[in-house]
């Protein structure tokens, strides 16, 4: 899979991919690289935000939602928020 998997059919593009074909291993590299998403966790009773690699292996933390997006930011990738 690359970033030509979801072109929109023009000539010298890949043909578009249906999401729903993609198998578990291609979903877990989907957006490796690129995204990194944050997620709420409480960890000894603290609130905090939880960072994640786009194949769901956690690669950091942040005390809130803006701290963990400009880390994410710094490291040229794009934040996504699961909740």
């Amino acid at each position: 899979m690359n970033g030509n998997d979801f072109s929109d059919g023009s000539p010298g593009q890949a043909p578009l991919v249906s999401l729903r074909q993609l198998s578990k291993a291609d979903w877990a590299r989907f957006g490796t690289g690129e995204i990194a998403y944050i997620r709420p966790v409480v960890v000894n009773g603290v609130r905090i935000m939880a960072i994640h690699a786009a194949d769901g292996t956690q690669i950091g933390a942040a005390p809130d939602a803006q701290l963990a997006a400009a880390a994410i930011r710094q490291h040229d990738m794009e934040p996504a928020l699961v909740h």
